[in-house]
């Protein structure tokens, strides 16, 4: 267990899971709790991340930071999402053991699973078979990272493990619209066509993707929650147990958001992976579960949104 005084380094702390595990620490009573924004600290330089562990010495480490995207993103810079999301992982990993760090957790993504794997996706098939191909490289990074644990793991005796969430969403969430993932990307498109009054909206794809979604708040108390109680080599998915169709998801956030015109789709565009459900068998036997329900998370996104309008210009 961590003690409340720890010294806790959360790593992308600006981001939508980083500053989630931030308000889950500090509301369990954690006061020691490191972060350095990417000015202060580009994790992508290994010489400034060692420099940074030499001097701070943090016990316990949530690595969060990543540059993450959706499909139109990670088709468009392939290079640049594994280069990034490799090195800077490795960085915060190595620099953690070099520095004695107690325990690390780190955050991977139900994305890295096989594109056809068996549903629900259990953390036994990761590596089974071929990954989907429009965020391979994203993947192959992230896979990386949570193989790095497990052989620091084996090879040192470390306490490093990692946590596989599902599609997330939440406060701080990402809504820009190319770039973004499909749940905020969606939050802004009816928003706007609301206020523009527009007839139609047009999607990707055929709705017809099966997908899961979980709060982000609730990841992290996850994540807190697996600190003090999970140590392996495997990793632990993170979710709800339940999906729905991207069209049934678009008619929610629509009936959310408060607009009332037609959905249209647009069958040219890629639907990708055509069905990812964790199996969170694991986190239940540990003890946890999630607690809000998608329409009204998507309802506290929706408020997020509007309440802090520079959410829209990223």
């Amino acid at each position: 267990m961590m003690n409340k005084n720890a010294k806790i380094y959360v790593a992308g702390h600006r981001g939508m899971v980083g500053s989630a595990i931030v308000r889950e620490l500090e509301r369990q009573g954690y006061a020691n709790i490191i972060t350095r924004t990417h000015k202060e600290l580009d994790l992508t330089r290994q010489s400034a991340v060692e420099a940074f562990f030499a001097e701070e010495k943090p016990e316990y480490v949530f690595l969060a930071a990543a540059k993450v995207g959706g499909i139109v993103a990670n088709e468009s810079a392939l290079a640049d999402f594994m280069y990034d999301n490799m090195i800077l992982e490795m960085n915060v990993i190595h620099a953690a053991w070099q520095n004695g760090c107690k325990k690390l957790e780190f955050l991977g993504s139900s994305c890295i699973y096989p594109r056809m794997a068996p549903q629900p996706m259990k953390e036994s098939c990761l590596l089974t078979s071929e990954l989907e191909k429009t965020n391979e490289a994203y993947a192959l990074a992230k896979i990386s990272g949570l193989k790095y644990c497990e052989f620091l793991n084996r090879q040192y005796g470390t306490d490093y493990i990692s946590v596989m969430p599902t599609n997330l969403y939440g406060p701080n969430d990402n809504y820009h619209p190319t770039h973004s993932h499909v749940l905020p990307a969606l939050i802004r498109r009816f928003h706007e066509a609301k206020l523009e009054g527009k007839e139609y909206v047009t999607c990707w794809g055929d709705g017809s993707p099966l997908r899961e979604f979980l709060y982000v708040d609730d990841l992290a108390n996850l994540c807190v929650f697996l600190m003090n109680n999970y140590s392996g080599n495997e990793t632990v998915n993170a979710g709800t147990g339940k999906e729905l169709t991207i069209k049934e998801l678009t008619e929610l956030v629509a009936k959310v958001v408060g607009y009332t015109g037609e959905i249209r789709w647009d069958t040219s565009k890629p639907n990708g992976t055509p069905r990812k459900l964790l199996d969170v068998g694991k986190a239940k036997a540990l003890g946890w579960t999630y607690k809000t329900e998608l329409e009204d998370g998507i309802r506290f996104s929706y408020d997020d949104f509007l309440n802090n309008p520079m959410r829209a210009e990223r």
